[in-house]
C-alpha cells in the first residue's frame, strides 16, 4: 500500500494498456506523431493567419485563436506522453505527472467551447451593441475568465487524489484516467462518487447549461429574422454544436460508469474510445472553424496569390 504525502515515497502507477507490442511499436510511433504534428501544424497555421492579418482581430477570430491553442495544450498534454510510452519498457507514470496530465486534458475540455458561445450570442442577439460590449479588452478577460474556471474547477474536483491511500498501480488505459486511479484507492466509493458529482456539476453541468442558454436564445432570434441573417448564423454556429455536442457526450459517456459496456468491447476499441476527443477534435477545429470561415478563405487565397507574384 502507498500512501501519498509522505515524502520520502513516490507512487507510480503502471500504463497497462500498452502492453507488449513489439516491433509494431516504431509504426505506432511514426502514426501517432505524424497525427500529432499535424494538429501543431494546422492549428499553429490558423493562430498565425488569424495574427498577422489585421482584418481579422475581431472578437470571433481571437477567440478561435484561443481555441486552437487550447487544442495545442491538448494534445501536448496527451501525445508526448504516449510517444515515450511507447518505447518504455515499465510504462510507469509518477502521480505528480499524471496529476498535470489529468490538469491539462480536463480543464482544455472545460475551456473549449464557452468563450465562443458568448460570443455568437452577443453577435446574433445583440448585434448593434457587439462592437461595445465584445471589445479587445473584454475579449481577453472572457478568455481569462473561462481558463481559470477551468483549472480552478479542475482543482477543486480532482486535488484530493494526493492524499489517497493506493492499495495498486495497474491503470489500464494508455493515460492517466482519473476514475481509474481513484478506483486504486483503498476507499474508493466515497471518493469515486464525490469525484463524479463534482467533475459531473462543475466541468459539464454548468458550461453545458451555459452554452446550451446562448444557443435557445440565438435559435428563439433566428426564428424572427431575415434568412441572410439565419444563413450566417448557421454559417458561424453549426460547427461549435457540432463540436460541442461531440465533447459533452463523450464527457458524460467517459465520467459515468461504462464497464458494462466495457465487458462487451474488445480492450483497443475502449482505449480508442477513451481518448478519441484528442485525436479527432484538434485536427476537425482548425478546418471546421477556421478554414471553412469565409474570411480566412479570401485571406489564404491573397496571400498564395501574393506568394506567387
Amino acid at each position: 500500500m502507498q500512501k501519498m504525502g509522505n515524502s520520502s515515497e513516490t507512487v507510480s502507477f503502471v500504463l497497462a494498456a500498452y502492453g507488449n507490442v513489439g516491433a509494431l511499436k516504431y509504426m505506432y510511433f511514426s502514426i501517432i506523431l505524424f497525427w500529432y504534428v499535424s494538429i501543431c501544424v494546422a492549428n499553429t497555421v490558423l493562430i498565425v493567419v488569424i495574427h498577422v492579418d489585421r482584418r481579422l482581430h475581431e472578437p470571433m477570430y481571437i477567440l478561435l485563436s484561443n481555441l486552437c491553442v487550447n487544442e495545442i495544450n491538448g494534445s501536448t498534454s496527451m501525445y508526448p506522453l504516449l510517444l515515450s510510452q511507447m518505447y518504455s519498457d515499465s510504462h510507469e507514470v509518477t502521480l505528480p505527472w499524471c496529476f498535470l496530465q489529468m490538469c491539462c486534458m480536463y480543464t482544455t475540455a472545460s475551456a473549449e467551447f464557452s468563450a465562443m458561445a458568448y460570443d455568437r450570442y452577443i453577435s446574433i442577439c445583440h448585434p448593434l451593441r457587439y462592437n461595445v460590449i465584445m471589445n479587445t479588452g473584454r475579449v481577453f478577460m472572457l478568455i481569462l475568465v473561462v481558463w481559470m474556471y477551468s483549472f480552478l474547477s479542475f482543482i477543486f474536483s480532482f486535488s484530493f487524489i494526493f492524499r489517497l491511500m493506493f492499495c495498486g498501480n495497474i491503470v489500464n488505459n494508455v493515460y492517466c484516467d482519473h476514475k481509474l486511479i481513484i478506483r486504486l484507492s483503498c476507499s474508493v466509493l466515497v471518493h469515486s462518487f464525490m469525484s463524479d458529482i463534482f467533475f459531473l456539476l462543475l466541468s459539464i453541468f454548468i458550461p453545458f447549461s451555459l452554452i446550451s442558454v446562448s444557443y435557445m436564445k440565438i435559435l428563439a432570434v433566428c426564428r424572427k429574422t431575415s434568412t441572410e441573417n439565419k444563413q450566417k448564423a448557421v454559417t458561424t454556429c453549426t460547427p461549435q454544436i457540432i463540436s460541442v455536442s461531440n465533447l459533452f457526450v463523450r464527457c458524460i459517456f467517459h465520467s459515468t460508469d461504462f464497464s458494462l459496456l466495457a465487458a462487451h468491447v474488445p480492450g483497443e476499441v475502449n482505449i480508442i474510445l477513451s481518448i478519441y476527443l484528442l485525436i479527432c477534435q484538434p485536427m476537425l477545429t482548425p478546418f471546421m472553424y477556421g478554414f471553412n470561415l469565409p474570411k480566412i478563405r479570401r485571406t489564404g487565397r491573397c496571400r498564395l496569390k501574393h506568394a506567387e507574384q
